[in-house]
C-alpha cells in the first residue's frame, strides 16, 4: 500500500515539520499489519514529496484468524496485501498521529493555514466505483483524478472495475487531507480488517465530526464505516446532528441571547430588509440562505414574488426540521454547509450568508471562499456581519464580549473591508459596502452588509 503527500507551499521542505518526520532520512515503523516506512522522494524548496509505504505480513494476517464463513477461501486469498483499505489507515493513524491531529511543534502556524495539497492513493478498492469516489472527497473541496488499476486478461472483471489510482488536489490544511484519507478511505473499500464496536463510533467522531456532519453523504460514510452495524450508526448519526447544533441552544418561540440583545434596534428585521432591498436590485430569481438555521429569513424570501426558487442550507437536521413549520413546501432545506462544496448550489443566482461568518473559526473563512468564491461562484453574494466597533453601544455588553457566545470573531469596519478586498482581488468579483441599522457617527452601524457581484468568468 502507497500513499504520497506532495505540496508546493514555499518553503516546500517544510512539510517535513508538519509530518514530525526529517526529509533527509527514511523512517520504519511497526504497524499491527506489518511494516510501515516514510521517506521523501524529492524535497526542495519548491516542492516536497513524502511517501508512506506499508508493506502487510500476509502470514500474520491469515494468522489474526480474521476469516469470512461465507467464504473461507478469502482468509487465504484477498487483496488486503496490496490495495489500500483500513490497514493503511491504521498505518497512517500510528506514523502521522500528530499531523492527523493538527499539531507540529516547530511549524503550528503553517498547520493551522491551506497550503496547495496533492496526495495519491495506489490502488484504491472502491465498491461503487467511480462515483462513489467523487461523491465523497470533491464535496470537501478536492480535485478527483481516478486512473483505473491494470489488471491482467481474465482477471475478475469486478475488481478491475473497482480499483484506481485515486489523486486528490486542493488547498487546505494537511491535517483535513489526512482525516479526510484516514476516514474515507475505509469507506470506499467497505470492508474493515477488524472488529467493528463502540469504540469505532468514538474513532468516527473525533476523526470526522468536524466535517462529517455536513457532508452530503453522511448516512453512507457513516453505514460503511460502521460496518453497517444499525445500532452503532443510530448512535453516530443522532450525535452528529446533535454536535451541529450552535454552542446555545435555541428554543423555537423564544428569542436567542442575540435576538434580545439587538432586539431595542430591530436588527434582525433591518437586516433582512437590507438583504431582500439587495436582491431585488439586482433581480436575483432563485436564492439560497446559507446556514439557514430555522428559517426566519426563508419565510420573508418565500414571500417574495420575484423569487422562483427558494433553497435553505444548515448543518443541522433540527433546525432544518424546526424551519420545516416555517416555511411552505415550495421552500427547499438541504442539508449541507458553506465550507464544503456542494453541486447542487451551481444552478442558483444569490447565495446569502447573512449572520454566518463569524460563527466559523478564522481559519475555516478560506474553504467558505473556496465554496463559495470559486467553486460556487453565484452570480450575487451578501453577507452580513456584526459590527465589533458598534458594541459599546450595548449596555449589557461586557466590554470585549462577542454578542453571541458561539461567535468566534467580530470584525471591526475596517477588518471587514480588508477581508471583502482581498475577496474581490482574489475572485475577479466586485463588492458594495453597505450599513445596516441606525449609524453612529463615531462607531459606525451594528451590522455591516457587502454585496458581492461576479465579474470575470
Amino acid at each position: 500500500m502507497l500513499l504520497s503527500v506532495t505540496t508546493t507551499h514555499a518553503p516546500a521542505t517544510d512539510l517535513g515539520f508538519l509530518l514530525a518526520k526529517n526529509p533527509a532520512r527514511a523512517h520504519a515503523f511497526d504497524v499491527p499489519s506489518g511494516r510501515a516506512t516514510v521517506f521523501f522522494t524529492e524535497a526542495t524548496e519548491d516542492r516536497c514529496t513524502a511517501v508512506l509505504h506499508v508493506e502487510v505480513d500476509t502470514v500474520g494476517f491469515v494468522r489474526s484468524g480474521r476469516t469470512d464463513d461465507d467464504a473461507p477461501l478469502s482468509r487465504y486469498v484477498n487483496d488486503r496485501g496490496y490495495t489500500a483499505s483500513s490497514l493503511l489507515s491504521v498505518a497512517m493513524g500510528r506514523v502521522f498521529g500528530s499531523a492527523l491531529a493538527g499539531r507540529s511543534r516547530e511549524r503550528q502556524d503553517l498547520a493551522d493555514r491551506a497550503i496547495p495539497l496533492e496526495a495519491t492513493v495506489i490502488a484504491v478498492s472502491c465498491r461503487g466505483g467511480e462515483p462513489v469516489v467523487r461523491r465523497l472527497f470533491e464535496p470537501l473541496g478536492w480535485s478527483v483524478e481516478l486512473r483505473p488499476v491494470p489488471f491482467p486478461s481474465g482477471f475478475a472483471p469486478e475488481a478491475a472495475a473497482r480499483t484506481f489510482d485515486v489523486t486528490l488536489r486542493g488547498t487546505g490544511r494537511l491535517a483535513d487531507l489526512l482525516t479526510h484519507l484516514y476516514v474515507l478511505v475505509p469507506v470506499l473499500d467497505d470492508d474493515k480488517h477488524y472488529w467493528i464496536g463502540e469504540d469505532e463510533v468514538e474513532k468516527l467522531l473525533a476523526n470526522g465530526g468536524t466535517w462529517l456532519a455536513a457532508h452530503p453523504d453522511r448516512e453512507l460514510v457513516v453505514q460503511r464505516y460502521l460496518g453497517h452495524h444499525r445500532r452503532l450508526v443510530a448512535d453516530a448519526l443522532a450525535r452528529l446532528s446533535d454536535g451541529a447544533e450552535p454552542a446555545e441552544e435555541h428554543v423555537p418561540g423564544f428569542p436567542s441571547a442575540e435576538d434580545t440583545l439587538e432586539a431595542p434596534l430591530r436588527l434582525v428585521d433591518q437586516r433582512y430588509d437590507a438583504v431582500l432591498d439587495v436582491l431585488h436590485q439586482h433581480g436575483a430569481r432563485s436564492v439560497v440562505d446559507m446556514g439557514c438555521g430555522e428559517g426566519k429569513l426563508l419565510a420573508r424570501l418565500a414571500r417574495v414574488s420575484g423569487l422562483r426558487k427558494v433553497v435553505g442550507v444548515d448543518v443541522s437536521a433540527r433546525a432544518l426540521d424546526r424551519a420545516r413549520t416555517r416555511v411552505p413546501e415550495a421552500v427547499e432545506l438541504w442539508t449541507g454547509s458553506v465550507t464544503y462544496r456542494d453541486a447542487r448550489l451551481l444552478e442558483l443566482e444569490a447565495l446569502l450568508l447573512v449572520e454566518v461568518i463569524e460563527h466559523l473559526e478564522l481559519e475555516r473563512l478560506p474553504a467558505l471562499e473556496d465554496v463559495v468564491f470559486v467553486a460556487t461562484r453565484p452570480r450575487l453574494v451578501v453577507v452580513t456581519t456584526p459590527n465589533a466597533e458598534y458594541n459599546q453601544r450595548f449596555p449589557d455588553l461586557a466590554p470585549g464580549a462577542f454578542r453571541h457566545r458561539d461567535h468566534r470573531f467580530e470584525w471591526t469596519r475596517a477588518e471587514f473591508r480588508s477581508w471583502v478586498d482581498g475577496v474581490c482581488a482574489r475572485s475577479g468579483y466586485t463588492a458594495e459596502l453597505r450599513d445596516v441599522g441606525l449609524v453612529d457617527e463615531a462607531l459606525g452601524a451594528p451590522t455591516q452588509l457587502a454585496a458581492f457581484v461576479r465579474g470575470r468568468p
